[in-house]
């Protein structure tokens, strides 16, 4: 079956960014004063989250560092609600994959499930914290302030988030999605604010090209407002798919490094796909097709039922107990299910392309929602492009399979 040539295109983002991201967490840090709080000795959990944050290793172990200096005695407590499988071990082995390790960060990571009770909700719930957090003389989180993938509100992802969801570890988790609402997120966060031992948050904001643009390390106190003032931020610098509508977006790769539901609704639309949910609504796309997962979602395809047509070699990859576990966590029943199944990439694209006449296909591969500044998009969207304000890389050319009829990798072409 014919498919179309496939022209590579790019967006122009705004470039800005920190060049110097792990001095701001220790400069940030030191405004603060904590080190005239610090008792000699103190034991202060540094959060770690499972998203794929630039920079993160070099964040948390200028945060480590910084805590030794001022006499302390930092560990890494992961923060990631129900990843890795709600194990011990899986949140531990998510946290190496990302570099965070106790070699590489020069303290021990302490990974447990086990949580208390602090304290209730406004409106009766429960609220947990990671137990060794909960103990330690103080907690430093970081985090990404970015939109959420199911919700809206003043508050989204950040550090109320990983203080409610991370530290809440899988009972948490378990507890925020029931309710599902965003003014619960928050009272959870308050509850903790209130009851733990929160020293700081390093809140990280980041450009278009997935690059640390801002770090604003702030008091306790000041959790909510930065979250909300850095949200506002996140919707001039988030990216986007440009094209609306399509017939067939291609996504060569999911996973829970590059969104918590392996593709983020935010950039391609799809959020309708999850019911009852409120996402964004654009682009509308006929038909999406992922075609693999990444290696460092460790199987966990939460969110595959996004997409309508997959590739045997993902659903071969799928670690089952872990794609579950997250999907009773958040109760989207619909993120757990499969889409169609082909035996190769080349099959499942030409199936999505059907019988469309190939000069009016509306068409756009992408690498994943994470990179977003390179599209590969048909020749009937090439007379949108001027407007679009994007720059054509090079001429239109056939898609590339090997004999296993699996598509060439996406490869960002150098400036």
């Amino acid at each position: 079956m014919p498919l179309p040539k496939l022209v590579r295109v790019k967006q122009q983002f705004d470039r800005a960014r920190l060049e110097d991201a792990c001095g701001a967490v220790s400069a940030g840090l030191s405004v603060l004063g904590l080190q005239e709080r610090l008792k000699p000795g103190a034991r202060i959990a540094i959060t770690a989250g499972s998203r794929g944050i630039q920079h993160l290793v070099g964040m948390t172990r200028a945060a480590v560092d910084w805590v030794k200096a001022a006499g302390g005695q930092p560990f890494i407590v992961p923060a990631m609600g129900s990843h890795g499988g709600a194990t011990d071990e899986g949140q531990k082995r998510l946290l190496a994959d990302l570099g965070i390790s106790e070699m590489t960060m020069g303290c021990p990571v302490v990974s447990s499930m086990a949580v208390e009770e602090i304290g209730r909700t406004p409106s009766g719930a429960s609220v947990y914290l990671d137990r060794n957090a909960l103990h330690a003389d103080g907690i430093i989180a970081i985090n990404r302030v970015k939109l959420h993938t199911i919700f809206r509100g003043d508050v989204e992802s950040g550090l109320c988030k990983i203080l409610a969801v991370g530290l809440g570890k899988h009972r948490g988790a378990q507890q925020i999605h029931k309710i599902g609402t965003q003014p619960f997120l928050v009272e959870t966060a308050r509850v903790i604010l209130a009851k733990a031992p929160i020293l700081a948050g390093v809140a990280v904001l980041e450009n278009s090209l997935d690059e640390t643009m801002e770090i604003h390390v702030v008091p306790p106190e000041r959790f909510e407002e930065t979250d909300a003032a850095l949200l506002k931020r996140c919707w001039h610098v988030l990216p986007r798919v440009p094209f609306d509508p399509l017939d067939v977006l291609v996504v060569d790769e999911m996973g829970k490094n590059i969104s918590g539901t392996g593709v983020d609704t935010n950039v391609i639309g799809v959020g309708g796909r999850i019911a009852g949910k409120i996402t964004m609504g654009n682009p509308f796309v006929s038909a999406v097709v992922v075609l693999g997962l990444t290696p460092e979602t460790h199987g966990n395809a939460n969110g595959i039922g996004m997409a309508d047509l997959t590739t045997r070699r993902l659903v071969d990859a799928i670690d089952y107990k872990s794609t579950y576990t997250n999907v009773l966590t958040t109760r989207l029943w619909s993120a757990g299910k499969l889409p169609l199944v082909f035996d190769t990439d080349r099959e499942a694209i030409e199936m999505a392309v059907g019988d469309a006449p190939l000069n009016e296909l509306r068409l756009v591969r992408i690498k994943d929602t994470l990179h977003l500044e390179e599209l590969e998009i048909s020749e009937a969207l090439l007379l949108e492009v001027k407007k679009l304000g994007l720059i054509v890389l090079g001429e239109p050319r056939e898609m590339i399979f090997d004999a296993a009829g699996r598509i060439e990798p996406f490869r960002a072409i150098a400036d």
